[in-house]
Parts: C-alpha cells; sequence; structure tokens
C-alpha cells in the first residue's frame, strides 16, 4: 500500500477512541434519562437516587478505561526480536549519578556485558563527593563501553538533573541515548538490544520501557508496587492508545535529534523533577512513540524503604503532574477520579441504603432498577479490574500477585484520595533537589 493510501496507525488509534467517547455520550444519555425518569416518579428517595445515579456514572467512564484503555496493554502480542538490521545504529546509555559510588560498583559492569555491538556507556558525575569520581578515574579501564564527565559547577538556570542530560545529550557519540539511573539494575544482558529494537521504524522516535521495584515484606513496599504498576498501566496503555503522556527516565530510549529539535528542557528548565515525564509529556505522540514490554527490558530499581523517604519522593513526583498539557490531565483526571469516586459512593450508598430500610424499607420501582445495575456495574467493574490488571501485572513481571487484585484496588482508591487532597492542601515546594 503506498503513501497516502489506507489507514495509518493513527487513523485506526482516532477511531477507536472515537468509538469510545461515542459510547461514553451514549451511557451518559442513557443515565440522564434514567435520572428524569427516576425524578417523575413519586416515591423517589432525595438522597439516595442521585447517589445511585452518580455511582452509575463514575462507574461508566471506569469501565470505559479499563476495557478500552487498559485492555490493550493486557492483550498486546509480543514485541519483535532483534535482529541484524536493528542493532546496526550505535547507542549511548545515559547514567546521571550524584553519590552513587556503591551503586555505579554494581551498575557499570552489568551495563558493559550489554549484549550488542556497538554503545557506549556515559556516566555524568554531578559534583559527587563520596569517591566516585576517583573510582571512574581509576576504576573503570576494564569495562571497554563506559567512559564518564565531570560536572563541578552548579547551573542557575536549570534544575541540575536536567543539566547533566542536557550535557549527556550533546556529548553522546551515537544519535540513540537509553536513559537509566545509577541505582537500577538490567533484567538481563538483552536489555539495550531488546530497548531499541522499535527504533527500526523510522517513524519511531521514544521508547517507553517499564521499572518495577524489588519485592519485599512489608504494607509500604505493597503500596510502592501497586503505584507503579498502576501508573504503568496508564502510561504503556495510553501510548498503545495513541495518546502518550509520560515515560520513566529509569528506563527510556529516544532520539537526540527528537530531544534537541524540540528544545530539550527548555520549556520546564526550572521545574524540579520532569526530565523524563513532562519531556515526554511535551513532545511524544501517537505516532513517534512506542512502548516495550519485553521481560528482558526491565529495569529494576530498589524501592524506599521508610514511609519518610517515600513521601519526599512522591512529593517530587506529584508537582510535576500540574504541568501536564491540558488534555492529559483531564484524562488522568477523570481516571483517577473516577477511581477515588467508585470507591467513595460504594461505601456512602451503602449507608445511604441501611439508613432507609431502617426508616422505610419500600423502594419504587425506580430505585430498585438503579440500585442492581449500580451493584451489578460495580461487580463488573471489580471483576474487569482484577481480570485485565491482573494479566497486565503478570506480563510486568508479577509486580502484584493477581490474588491480591481487589486490595490494590481498594489501596488506590484510598491513596489517590488522600493524595489529592493533600495535594491540593500542600503549599508549592521552593527548595530544589538534585533529581
Amino acid at each position: 500500500m503506498g503513501p497516502g493510501t489506507g489507514k495509518g496507525q493513527g487513523d485506526e488509534q482516532s477511531e477507536n477512541y472515537g468509538l469510545a467517547f461515542s459510547m461514553t455520550r451514549g451511557v451518559f444519555r442513557i443515565f440522564a434519562a434514567q435520572t428524569v425518569s427516576a425524578y417523575e416518579s413519586t416515591n423517589i428517595h432525595p438522597v439516595l437516587t442521585p447517589l445511585l445515579i452518580g455511582w452509575l456514572l463514575v462507574l461508566a467512564v471506569q469501565l470505559l478505561y479499563i476495557l478500552f484503555i487498559f485492555s490493550r496493554t493486557a492483550f498486546r502480542s509480543a514485541d519483535p526480536t532483534p535482529n541484524a538490521s536493528a542493532q546496526r545504529r550505535g547507542i549511548t546509555i545515559v547514567v546521571c549519578a550524584r553519590n552513587e559510588l556503591a551503586n555505579l560498583t554494581e551498575l557499570l559492569p552489568m551495563l558493559d556485558a550489554q549484549h550488542y555491538p556497538t554503545f557506549e556507556v556515559l556516566v555524568m558525575d554531578d559534583r559527587s563527593t563520596d569517591g566516585s569520581r576517583a573510582f571512574l578515574e581509576n576504576d573503570i579501564a576494564d569495562l571497554t563501553h563506559v567512559r564518564f564527565i565531570r560536572i563541578d559547577t552548579e547551573p542557575e538556570h536549570i534544575t541540575p538533573k536536567k543539566y547533566a542530560l542536557t550535557i549527556a545529550l550533546k556529548k553522546a557519540t551515537y544519535p540513540t541515548v537509553l536513559l537509566t539511573d545509577a541505582d537500577c539494575r538490567p533484567a538481563s544482558d538483552q536489555w539495550l538490544a531488546r530497548m531499541v529494537t522499535p527504533l527500526t521504524d523510522p517513524a519511531k522516535a521514544i521508547v517507553l520501557g517499564f521499572s518495577p521495584y524489588t519485592r519485599y515484606p512489608g504494607l509500604l513496599n505493597f503500596l510502592i508496587r501497586s503505584e507503579t504498576l498502576f501508573t504503568a498501566v496508564q502510561y504503556l496503555s495510553l501510548a498503545l492508545a495513541g495518546r502518550p503522556y509520560m515515560g520513566v527516565g529509569r528506563n527510556l530510549a529516544y532520539r537526540t535529534k527528537t530531544f534537541f529539535d524540540n528544545r530539550g528542557f527548555y520549556a520546564h528548565m526550572n521545574v524540579l523533577g520532569g526530565d523524563d515525564d513532562l519531556f515526554v509529556n511535551e513532545v511524544a505522540t501517537g505516532r513517534n512513540t512506542t512502548v516495550c514490554l519485553d521481560p528482558d527490558t526491565f529495569m529494576w530499581s530498589e524501592p524506599k524503604r521508610t514511609w519518610a523517604d517515600w513521601r519526599i519522593q512522591k512529593r517530587r513526583h506529584l508537582n510535576v503532574g500540574k504541568f501536564y498539557r491540558t488534555g492529559h490531565k483531564i484524562r488522568l483526571g477523570l481516571l483517577i477520579g473516577s477511581h477515588v469516586v467508585t470507591w467513595l459512593l460504594a461505601l456512602v450508598t451503602g449507608v445511604a441504603v441501611l439508613v432507609k430500610m431502617k426508616i422505610d424499607p419500600s423502594f419504587a420501582p425506580d430505585e430498585w432498577l438503579l440500585l442492581w445495575s449500580a451493584m451489578g456495574l460495580f461487580a463488573a467493574r471489580l471483576l474487569l479490574f482484577w481480570a485485565i490488571v491482573g494479566r497486565v501485572s503478570y506480563r510486568l513481571g508479577h509486580t502484584v500477585h493477581w490474588l491480591l487484585m481487589p486490595a490494590m484496588d481498594l489501596m488506590l482508591g484510598i491513596y489517590y484520595g488522600l493524595a489529592g487532597l493533600k495535594t491540593g492542601l500542600r503549599r508549592r515546594q521552593k527548595t530544589y533537589d538534585w533529581r
């Protein structure tokens, strides 16, 4: 099929989105008609009926996301196997590090041993004081692919990590970079080869990878793994739907030309964080972005081990979200908001039903219909979340065991609700951290 004929991937994705949103409008119209019918009845309950209608609406939004968006990651075909043509281009692996001596001694040999013909590992040593410089100067001679650049000054016009990355991309030997952090470990020696294979398509400029956290016992670790999995479900699925909005710098590949053609981090150079997700949010499109789900490409990370450290990390991540493009914020707001409200209205509606039954056990026919419809949709939503997100978890290294999906579902509803409340009340963070 020649150029200009047929439908491209972007056109098909647009049609899928059009279908999804057409169905959304249809669902809203049905529930709006039900609302009018309910309020025209003579025995309507002034509290319970609006609660049930609202619950039905947010459940409809949740089902649309689960069925039309999340399922794309759950049932995506396997990634292609690297071939000779895919390995012709040289790749620069970039690791930005500050006071990461212990991690560098473990990570660099693993990166140097990647099974790929032409690549370099460029370490950006940003003002380290823990002996990293001496290690990089004296102890990496046997690592044939590794070199480093030392940064001795802190810039005033840009956050330190973005400055380090910008210098790295300017000094990179090869036109494609693969980013990771010093506290990460590749799942295999095929990480590099498989992460850059999608870039054999000249239309693709960005590859989004997955970076799971190591499993440890305890509630904090379960929350971290659950939130990491659900974030991955969102950004991978929306990318597959033609609406990429973020990536993670622990496992992200892109062409340096894409970076410089879009003026790098200029639009958010003073924003703490965002060297990965804000950049992707700004330049990624459905045509130039793809994902990699191969288990060999996972970049495993060490999670925070204390609640205090984790809160600091999440505060930085949550602060970045307000700089997303408006359309992305709306889509994410609908998803997260409907998730929270689904569980909130389940609780409130349950209490309202119990109170009403004590006062007046009779229900109007429309109320019975609304009640059973809401309960049925809620049960369907629980089962579909369990099945589809559980399958994604299976594909992404069993991040959360499928038996724990209901617990993860409820915990995320509580977490997102509290995080949203705290973000709205917290004053803007004004101090700079390295990242």
